[in-house]
């Protein structure tokens, strides 16, 4: 039967509340495992029934503990996590992107001419899914939206209409 490894942690109870506090949920996982190893520092505690309160899984508490003792406080609230991958479009696409879809005059039929038209304007080859879920998640866009109005229309038919419709109602 294995045994209880145990772990002298230096900071209190009270320095690692703190910092739970302060830390963002990715570092509040490792703190809380912490904390509980803290609270059964003289009886031990095993790190099945610590990953059991904490919600975490054993493997982790496990390389928390290991991390601890190797590196103490600082290396645990560390993470090697880069972060999303940067964006496909640069802040002229996207601003190209964002005047073609808010332009009622566009003419564009769907996301297949978008892609065409973003393409020959810059130069550069996208995805059909990551330009449409940009568009989706930047500017609200969806697949089948009404045009505000007709391609073709004349602005200034539009304007006679008015003029003679206004002028039949007041009659």
């Amino acid at each position: 039967m294995p045994t209880v490894k145990k772990i002298i942690i230096k900071e209190t109870e009270k320095e690692i509340k703190k910092l739970l506090k302060v830390s963002n949920s990715f570092i509040g996982q490792r703190l809380r495992v912490l904390l509980i190893l803290k609270q059964n520092e003289e009886t031990g505690i095993s790190k099945r029934e610590v990953a059991k309160l904490a919600g975490v899984d054993p493997n982790s508490v496990q390389n928390w503990r290991t991390l601890y003792s190797n590196t103490g406080i600082e290396g645990l609230m560390k993470h090697q996590k880069t972060g999303f991958k940067p964006s496909v479009f640069n802040t002229i696409e996207h601003q190209k992107l964002q005047i073609k879809l808010n332009d009622s005059q566009n003419g564009l039929q769907g996301y297949v001419e978008l892609k065409a038209w973003l393409e020959k304007e810059t130069g550069k080859v996208f995805n059909y899914n990551t330009l449409l879920y940009y568009c989706i998640r930047n500017f609200k866009s969806s697949v089948k939206v009404a045009r505000k109005s007709h391609v073709k229309k004349d602005e200034n038919q539009v304007k006679t209409f008015k003029k003679t419709s206004d002028e039949s109602v007041k009659k």
